[in-house]
Order: C-alpha cells, then structure tokens, then sequence
C-alpha cells in the first residue's frame, strides 16, 4: 500500500522590513557599553549654546549656520563616542521658473558606542539658481536635526533661564526686549511706506543698497556707490561716506566706497603728474583730470547690485555668479550691457523673493 504524500503548504513570503525608531545593540556588544538613550543625554549636557551670529546683509536677518552647529556639536559627540549617520530616503527636484527646488527627506542614523541607534526622518527643502539645491536642503535638515534632537541652547542665557527664581527679567534682557520691539515697529513702518508708493514694475524691489537716488534724498534707499563714483572733490565723498555709515551700511560695503575714493585719488596724481612740464618747454594750461562719466558710474553701479542681487539669491561665489551671467548672455559682466546686467539683477532678486516667500 503506497502511502499518500503529505500535503505541503506553501510557505509564506517574507514579511517587508520594517525601520522601526529604535535598533538595539547587535549580538556580542558589551554589556557595560552606554546605549543611544543615555549618550544622547550626555551629549546634551555639554552642548554649547549657538547663536544668530550669521548676518544676511542682503536681506537683512540674523542666522545660525550650519557650520557654527556642527562646530558647537562636534566636541561633545567624540567626547562620549556618539556619531550619525545620514541617507536620503526620498528625493524630489523640480523647476519653479530659473529656480530649482528640491525636497527631500533625511533618514538619519544615530549610533551610540554599544552599537545600537536610534532612527530619525527629519525632512529639508531649498531653492537655488544653479546645482546647489540638494546641498542645502541637507544642510538644512541636518541643521535642524541637531538642533531637536539635543535641545541646543541658542544662546548663553538659555542654558540658566531654567534656574532663576526671580521674575523679573535682567536689564540686558530688557534692552534687547525693547531693541527688538523698535525693529518691528520700524518694520511695520517700512510696510505701510511700501504700500503706498506704486510699483515700477511687477519685478521685485531692489535691495536697500540698490535704490537710485537721482535727488540726493537722505534715508536708507540710496545708491551710495553711484554717488561715490559722481563724487568731484574728497568733501563730497566725504558726506556720501557718512551718510551710507549713519544709514547702518555694512562695513564691507563701507569698504567698497573706499576702493572707489582710493582710485580717484589715484586718477588724480597721475592727472597732475601728466601736468608738469618737460625741461626747456612752457607750461600749458592745466588739463582736468579725467573722470568717469555718468556711463561708467553707472555700469560700475549695475555690476555691483547684479553681484549683491546673486548673493541674496544663493549665489555667494563671484565666479559662479559670472558663469551664470556669460551662460545666458554669451558674454561677461564686466563686458555686458547696462540692460543685460539690470535684466539679470531682476532676475536674481525675483528668484531671492521666491526662496524666502
């Protein structure tokens, strides 16, 4: 008698993995090793506070970049052996006129000395002009990784608010409370003047360093690098100088005023070394020095707000900058016309209102 064969049952697929928060220590790790939890704790005690001290001078505000995180963080984490490890899970560009915007979302490893780590999806997003949008999106999810997952203070006095017992605050905090309130009611002034002057044009507005100034008006909308370049005697210069310094100018802009003096006190000299006679001829009548003319001041102008107009966008390297310019206009900047280096100014300022919209 044959007996029947049993009945095999199929076996079943393996089930999908699943990444849960948490991946214990593999097999063998020391007992005595800290896990994650308790380095991700220590870590956090000796995180050192990181302020605003990143200044954007185009669009005026204060930032934490991401290198003053990684610099705050860097000590602590060899210290008590804690590292991370990053991989982009999901990954999305697309094109929002000559803007590249990319989404992605960062799974990040954080492995402590046992092994074991804990798992973290923190997702980034950024514009830029050329091929640096993946790059900063990554450092913004990074950025702000550290900044939750070890509470970081963002200044010295974060880490003693929870200690005092007195509630009244101190004087500094007071002063910068008041500081604080004044710039937004400037703000707010600010505002309610846009909205009553009309607009030229639908293009973004310039910088604050980038307004003409054909009246010579005082306030902080003046175009002091045009004017430095109009400047006949040092007095004028002089004033033009003061005034951007009252108006809060940045001191490398203040710098670049000074270039422009110290080349026309160059121009100068040798305008009164050509003046002196040779031996034996007569004296001619002096000549005036020769000055830049209202189309080199304003060729000199448009370059300098296309650059400022980069920077605002994302573009912080000059050179980049200039390949940007020579791929769309077959020439360089500083060979362009003054309505190709204003076309691509509005450009640039339209993109750098878009990325902070």
């Amino acid at each position: 008698m044959t007996t029947p064969a049993p009945h095999l049952a199929p076996v079943p697929a393996a089930a999908p993995r699943i990444e849960t928060a948490y991946v214990p220590a593999p097999e063998g790790a020391p007992a005595d090793a800290p896990r994650v939890f308790a380095v991700v704790a220590s870590v956090m005690a000796d995180a050192m506070p990181v302020g605003k001290d990143q200044r954007n001078q185009q669009q005026n505000y204060n930032f934490r970049g991401i290198d003053d995180v990684m610099s705050a963080m860097a000590g602590p984490m060899r210290r008590h052996g804690l590292f991370i490890l990053p991989s982009i899970a999901e990954h999305r560009q697309e094109r929002e006129g000559k803007m590249t915007r990319t989404l992605i979302t960062m799974r990040y490893r954080i492995y402590g000395p046992a092994g074991d780590c804990l798992l973290a999806d923190v997702p980034g997003e950024a514009f830029d002009f050329a091929d640096k949008a993946t790059n900063k999106a990554q450092s913004a999810a990074l950025k702000y990784l550290l900044f939750t997952l070890f509470m970081l203070p963002v200044d010295a006095r974060s880490i003693d608010d929870g200690d005092r017992h007195h509630p009244e605050p101190p004087a500094e905090h007071r002063a910068e409370q008041a500081q604080r309130q004044q710039r937004q009611q400037q703000r707010r002034q600010q505002r309610q003047q846009d909205k009553q002057q009309p607009r030229r044009s639908n293009r973004a507005e310039p910088g604050p360093w980038e307004q003409p100034a054909p009246q010579q008006q005082a306030g902080p909308n003046r175009d002091y690098l045009t004017e430095a370049h109009r400047a006949r005697t040092p007095e004028e210069f002089a004033k033009v100088r003061a005034a951007a310094q009252q108006a809060g100018a940045p001191d490398d802009y203040l710098a670049r005023l000074d270039t422009i003096a110290a080349q026309k006190r160059e121009a100068a000299q040798q305008g009164r070394q050509g003046e002196q006679p040779a031996a034996g001829q007569q004296p001619t009548a002096p000549q005036q020095p020769q000055q830049a003319g209202p189309s080199s001041a304003d060729r000199a102008a448009a370059l300098a707000a296309m650059y400022a107009a980069a920077e605002a966008a994302g573009v912080t390297d000059r050179a980049e900058a200039d390949q940007l310019f020579t791929a769309r206009h077959n020439v360089k900047p500083t060979d362009a016309t003054l309505e190709q280096l204003r076309d691509m100014r509005a450009d640039l300022l339209d993109a750098a209102k878009g990325a902070a919209a």
